[in-house]
């Protein structure tokens, strides 16, 4: 039994009444971000993680970061299914109960969190997605608070790998709204809501990890 998502295939197994999903590129790429979150993530306090999709991000970031509460999240139930499952198997007091959360919602369900953090989503989903994370992360992150987004971003316009390209066409192919944003874009929205871009890491497979950090306390 499978079910495709974010272009790969995963494997659907068994836990009690939940359906646990495997992604392989959720597999490949865990350490590399663990890697800029244990950089830039407070030392402790609570973690949001907007679309958490199968779940394995949280199971792995909330195990190597025991100081943290995770609190995973979705807007996709099959994929809150799967993230309670993979909680239920890690047996983690750090890793919360997932959540629905619909970034254009206002509120979110999380009203405070000391960090955000964002894999994945602003590419297969519409604008209006990107700019609900930015505004709900100024609501809600307090000054100095981090927001790590991750995922590929095209620089000054322009793809930075021909396999990017190929994405984007694909994604606008399956959904117009879709498709690989602008860093420039996103960095000047993001500013216009109090959150100042701080770093751009290069990662595997074409992607970014981005972070931006609260400079001022908004109201709303």
């Amino acid at each position: 039994m499978y079910r495709q998502f974010q272009g790969g295939t995963l494997r659907l197994m068994e836990r009690g009444e939940y359906l646990k999903l495997l992604s392989a590129s959720s597999e490949r790429n865990k350490d590399p971000i663990l890697n800029v979150l244990r950089r830039v993530l407070p030392d402790r306090g609570v973690v949001l993680e907007v679309a958490s999709g199968t779940g394995q991000h949280a199971v792995h970031f909330a195990r190597a970061l025991p100081d943290l509460n995770w609190q995973p999240s979705d807007v996709d139930p099959g994929f809150r299914a799967s993230q309670e499952a993979w909680r239920a198997e890690a047996s983690l007091d750090n890793l919360l109960e997932p959540v629905h959360l619909d970034t254009t919602d206002h509120p979110w369900p999380v009203n405070q969190a000391d960090a955000i953090v964002n894999s994945n989503m602003i590419h297969i989903s519409p604008w209006e997605v990107c700019m609900g994370l930015l505004d709900g992360a100024a609501r809600i992150l307090p000054e100095g608070g981090v927001l790590f987004m991750y995922g590929p971003y095209r620089i000054n316009g322009a793809h930075t790998a021909d396999s990017n390209e190929a994405f984007d066409r694909s994604l606008k192919m399956r959904d117009p709204s879709w498709g690989i944003r602008d860093l420039d874009e996103v960095v000047r929205e993001a500013a216009s809501r109090g959150l100042e871009h701080v770093e751009t890491v290069q990662m595997p497979a074409n992607n970014l990890s981005v972070v931006y950090r609260k400079t001022a306390v908004m109201s709303g």
